[in-house]
């Protein structure tokens, strides 16, 4: 389908407390405009969090408030949209159930996203909603993203992601999980501070050792907050909470019941119901760094959806940043399990240089070149476990993370290369790994880690001998000229190794030839 900066596009968040439709127009710089933004509450993440599944009722009422969007998008004409679901509908026992219900009585397809790319997402609205964003990365900053069933934690230093963690104790699940609790004490704000200190000890210490004094605090219960606050008049500019600021709204609330909190500030019982816990999360993290005030941007799930349909037909700059981002975010995982990062960049920088001259050939696109990327800096995180068999151990580990910006289906695919790129390790059809991959997946894998394959042999010594190589076709061989001033034997014998397993699936023999092109 042809895409136009023109038309209106939608992006749908099937929400653990609210369905939220927004409807844009996109500038031809990718900026996003909106026309309307849609809201209803809904009971999807009190089930799933409560019993683990989501009941009748409310997949019933889903489904009408869906209706009613998709009613609403006809009505715009919109030929282009996203819709997504996150933790309520994703932890939910009966999901598959949920959205083939949803499908067939409303006629949208609700994707499944993955924590790491509901942020990956967030983080594109943030880049284009917060004042200075540029050089706030700069100087380093910590992020908090409260979302219902959990929240996640990012660091930036000196414009790169340095890591980031996501803990399941989000203001909605904190007040499920306790809620049996809160009748048996008096003090309930003071044991859903004990919890949380539970959830997130080992986190506290990565953030107060690099002392950046920048933070942000983002999610739908954060501008609540910060609503409350200026109808207090606690703060001027509602982009910034100071820490004083959130002390004082604090000790307004937590004696406060829901009931209380609803009335006093006029909120809907979905909020009213989180914002103790949300403001509990919120002073914790900003206790640990040095900043004096939380900016509160005003960004949405939605609002990065659109952004990412705009970044696939445009060239943007916020494209650019958030694949640095992707990268950045796979060497933190890498560095996690201790590899040896000269070599893991020497292999990385091979793959990408024998990938780039031989696009002729395997007729891959930028999509799986970034898997084979990500694959060649993971590839060897499984020896941090054990050395015999590591590709195996690297491949449960990269399966098993979240990783920014990534898809579970992108996950297994980086998993699947990286698992077969040692000279013992090969595709096989019952592999279980392997087998139930699509075929197009299975052939990408395999031309990947061929190529994966050759790039591991020419550092096998971890010496980084090759300074570069240059290859050309010749008939039915690829010719392979290295240069180096140093003794490659033994790259050049385990190259050789590996050559048949290219030859097969690219279709051209491998060969150490001598000279030059």
């Amino acid at each position: 389908m042809s895409f136009s900066i023109h038309e209106p596009i939608a992006a749908i968040d099937v929400g653990s407390n609210f369905l939220r439709m927004m409807i844009a127009s996109i500038s031809p710089e990718g900026g996003i405009h909106p026309l309307e933004d849609l809201w209803k509450p809904t009971k999807i993440g009190r089930d799933t969090f409560a019993s683990g599944r989501i009941s009748p009722v409310s997949i019933h009422e889903t489904c009408d408030t869906l209706i009613g969007f998709s009613q609403v998008m006809k009505d715009y004409h919109i030929q282009r949209y996203r819709a997504v679901c996150t933790s309520g509908i994703r932890e939910a026992d009966n999901r598959e159930y949920v959205l083939e219900q949803v499908r067939s009585r409303t006629g949208l397809n609700v994707e499944v996203i993955n924590q790491a790319e509901e942020r990956f997402y967030i983080y594109k609205a943030l880049r284009d909603n917060l004042p200075g964003a540029r050089q706030i990365r700069l100087e380093g900053f910590v992020l908090i993203n409260t979302g219902m069933g959990g929240v996640e934690v990012s660091l930036y230093d000196r414009g790169n992601l340095q890591f980031t963690e996501y803990v399941k104790v989000g203001s909605l699940r904190m007040r499920q999980v306790l809620s049996e609790l809160e009748r048996k004490t008096l003090d309930f704000p003071s044991l859903m501070e004990e919890y949380l200190e539970s959830k997130i000890h080992f986190i506290k210490p990565s953030i107060s050792n690099l002392k950046v004094k920048n933070f942000v605090a983002i999610g739908a219960q954060m501008q609540a907050i910060t609503n409350i606050a200026v109808e207090k008049g606690l703060c001027e500019n509602p982009d910034f909470l100071s820490k004083n600021a959130i002390r004082s709204l604090f000790d307004d609330i937590k004696h406060l019941n829901t009931e209380e909190i609803g009335r006093s500030f006029n909120l809907h019982r979905n909020e009213a119901d989180i914002i103790l816990p949300a403001m509990i999360i919120l002073n914790h993290f900003l206790e640990v760094t040095p900043a004096t005030r939380a900016w509160v941007p005003s960004v949405s799930l939605r609002q990065g959806l659109l952004a990412d349909v705009a970044d696939e037909k445009l060239d943007t700059m916020r494209k650019i940043d958030f694949a640095n981002d992707i990268i950045t975010s796979a060497w933190y995982l890498a560095r996690k399990f201790d590899i040896d990062e000269p070599h893991a960049a020497h292999v990385e920088n091979m793959a990408l240089n024998i990938f780039d001259q031989t696009t002729d050939v395997h007729k891959c696109e930028a999509k799986e070149r970034r898997y084979l990327r990500l694959a060649a800096i993971m590839h060897d995180v499984g020896q941090y476990i054990n050395a015999s068999e590591h590709a195996l151990h690297s491949y449960n580990i990269i399966r098993s993370q979240d990783i920014l910006g990534l898809s579970n289906d992108d996950l297994t695919v980086i998993a699947n290369v990286a698992r077969y790129h040692t000279n013992e390790d090969f595709p096989h059809p019952g592999d279980d790994n392997y087998r139930y991959l699509s075929e197009h997946e299975k052939l990408t894998v395999s031309k990947l880690a061929a190529i994966l394959k050759l790039a591991e042999s020419l550092d096998i010594s971890h010496r980084q001998k090759i300074r570069n190589v240059n290859v050309c076709l010749q008939k039915s061989d690829m010719l392979f000229y290295l240069e180096s001033s140093e003794d490659t034997l033994l790259e050049e014998w385990h190259f050789k190794s590996n050559s048949s397993f290219f030859e097969e699936v690219i279709g051209y023999r491998p060969v150490i030839a001598k000279g030059r092109c």
